[in-house]
């Protein structure tokens, strides 16, 4: 660079200088993103993601454990948030006992 002094510089050096550290920070940026994404792709094997995907591992089918007495068809396996029902019947003085599905054994 001739010119260090940036306040003498005119605005059209100015603005060339700040073109040419764009370019500069945007040429080391991409080689530094594409060293990266080989140690990705070498860390996790030839994935099109980088091998960063994993499958899901599968859980098995939550049976319900509760249901509702005055609708047979509303249930709910005791996890996540409460049912309206649930909430509407333990208010009124019932249990969460009092709706468990009866296990028959074989």
């Amino acid at each position: 660079m001739k010119n260090s002094n940036l306040k003498s510089m005119s605005v059209e050096e100015l603005w060339e200088l700040h073109e040419l550290v764009v370019a500069k920070l945007s040429q080391i940026i991409e080689a530094e993103r594409a060293t990266l994404e080989k140690r990705l792709r070498q860390l996790g094997g030839a994935a099109g993601d980088g091998g960063l995907r994993r499958t899901r591992r599968p859980y098995p089918k939550v049976l319900p454990k509760y249901r509702n007495p005055k609708n047979r068809n509303e249930t709910w396996a005791g996890r996540g948030k409460r049912p309206r029902w649930v909430t509407a019947q333990l208010r009124s003085g019932k249990k969460l006992d009092d709706f468990l599905i009866r296990k028959t054994g074989a």
